[in-house]
């Protein structure tokens, strides 16, 4: 348990100190005009509190990725433990927090814009088709889950198929609606949910003791055969770095009514996820030291709920299991309407047109949902090439922010210390996973790095021809 409690005191300290330290460093100003205030539209520009702001960012983010990807990233040991800590501190949250003050600065544009206007039209076009992707199979893979866990909870009648069908109704509904009327009523009620079960985990933790692994006594675990690197930060993207999370932040961008509030909504929201996802790995690894791991994480998330949160606290948990993937899922494809009509300037005030983006959006996760449910190996297929996916988003946000900060007198070395060691995790996995090319572990990791390092060498030659460039945000 020291490792663990060191690891949740670190993380209160990351807020406290790297969070301000950043605040300084993007010059949060109380005084500029956000564009929730010059560019309402009561659609998607909706001005909100600081507290719904933060609710809402925190359960987009969330998913199933801290609790699910944690339990199954908890197999590598307190290695897991220690990703989620240093990966949120100075990875995600560096991610997350500038992706989302650069597009306050920048009328709360896409992320799919702020790569393009920072990396060039060529990149723009492949990052929109990859980030596209991206929200779809998000879309996909925060079905399944939900809708078995509800099939269990509720009559037989109601089967997973049948709550597929609902999900998928509300989704159309909440992506089509203003940002106010669904999302910033409903989100802070399951975002409370969430943060109530973690908190339950957390206190039961410290009152069952269990016996948890501990960093001086090694990082790996018999559980586990599979190299650390790069597969375990593959396994937990979101409680540590997650690309996904800023596709979200631009949501947020458009609703924040003062600067001040970017450190707690963004930097905030990812830490606090990182809590999240230490408190599952942590309950996964005793529940491991216990049970063996020929369990699914849904089975350990409902038998640890029940078990130490009792009837009702346990129905309250998986209900926010249930919750926070299915809001991650409707807000994924909220924002790719958005990039789409970003990209081909079409206004989203009238329904019509909202409708002429989304239409197309759904039967694409529509098709794509049927094929992983008609396959027994279908959601574990799409569950793989979404966390690689995710991971690759995030490589394309750290170099866009380190060309930001560049271009802009600051300190870069903040973001391009993740974008490096990033673009060597994605680039060594789809080189040596089953579902990538199955290369030698040796020689994947040798091309990882020499993949890695032309990128390195590409930004170092492109600070060289822009010095003396005065750049304006």
């Amino acid at each position: 348990m020291i490792t663990f409690t060191l690891c949740l005191v670190v993380l209160v300290l990351g807020y406290i100190f790297y969070g301000k330290y950043l605040s300084r460093l993007i010059g949060t100003d109380e005084n500029r005009q956000t564009p929730a205030m010059s560019m309402a539209d009561g659609v998607d520009y909706v001005p909100m509190s600081g507290w719904r702001a933060f609710m809402i960012q925190f359960l987009n983010i969330a998913g199933l990725g801290p609790i699910f990807g944690a339990i199954m990233g908890a197999r590598f040991g307190t290695s897991s433990y220690l990703w989620i800590v240093f990966g949120s501190i100075f990875g995600g949250g560096v991610h997350d927090f500038l992706s989302g003050m650069m597009s306050i600065r920048h009328d709360g544009e896409s992320l799919t814009n702020i790569v393009g206007r920072h990396l060039g039209e060529f990149v723009q076009t492949a990052f929109t088709v990859f980030s596209l992707i991206l929200m779809i199979l998000v879309g996909v893979v925060f079905v399944s889950q939900p809708a078995d866990l509800l099939a269990k909870l509720t009559p037989d009648w109601l089967s997973a198929n049948v709550w597929v069908g609902v999900i998928f109704v509300y989704y159309l509904i909440a992506t089509m609606f203003p940002v106010d009327k669904i999302i910033g009523r409903i989100y802070p009620i399951f975002g409370a949910l969430l943060l109530f079960m973690a908190l339950g985990i957390m206190v039961s933790l410290f009152i069952h003791q269990p016996d948890l692994p501990e960093m001086w006594n090694g990082f790996g675990t018999k559980y586990e055969k599979s190299p650390i690197f790069p597969m375990m930060f593959i396994s937990i993207a979101c409680g540590a770095v997650s690309g996904f999370h800023a596709t979200q932040s631009p949501l947020m961008s458009r609703c924040l009514t003062n600067e001040k509030y970017g450190r707690s909504v963004f930097y905030g929201a990812m830490l606090t996820e990182g809590v999240v996802a230490l408190v599952w790995a942590a309950a996964a690894t005793s529940f491991y030291g216990e049970n063996g791991t020929d369990h699914t994480a849904a089975e350990i998330v409902m038998e640890l709920s029940h078990t130490w949160l009792g009837k009702v606290g346990g129905i309250m948990a998986v209900l926010g299991v249930v919750a926070a993937p299915i809001t991650s899922g409707d807000t994924a494809l909220r924002s790719a309407r958005l990039m789409v009509a970003d990209a081909i300037h079409l206004e989203q005030k009238s329904i019509r047109r909202r409708l002429v983006i989304s239409i197309p959006l759904f039967v694409i996760t529509l098709a794509i949902l049927l094929f992983s449910l008609s396959d027994k190996d279908g959601f574990a297929i799409i569950w793989r090439y979404f966390s690689w996916s995710n991971q690759t988003l995030s490589v394309f946000t750290l170099w866009t922010i380190t060309v930001y900060l560049a271009k802009t007198g600051r300190n870069y070395m903040i973001s391009m210390i993740p974008a490096l060691f990033m673009s060597m995790v994605t680039s060594t996995y789809i080189l040596v996973a089953p579902e990538g090319l199955e290369l030698p572990y040796t020689l994947s990791l040798c091309l990882g790095a020499v993949f890695t390092l032309n990128l390195l060498y590409f930004f170092i030659r492109w600070r060289h021809h822009s010095k003396g460039k005065k750049y304006v945000e």
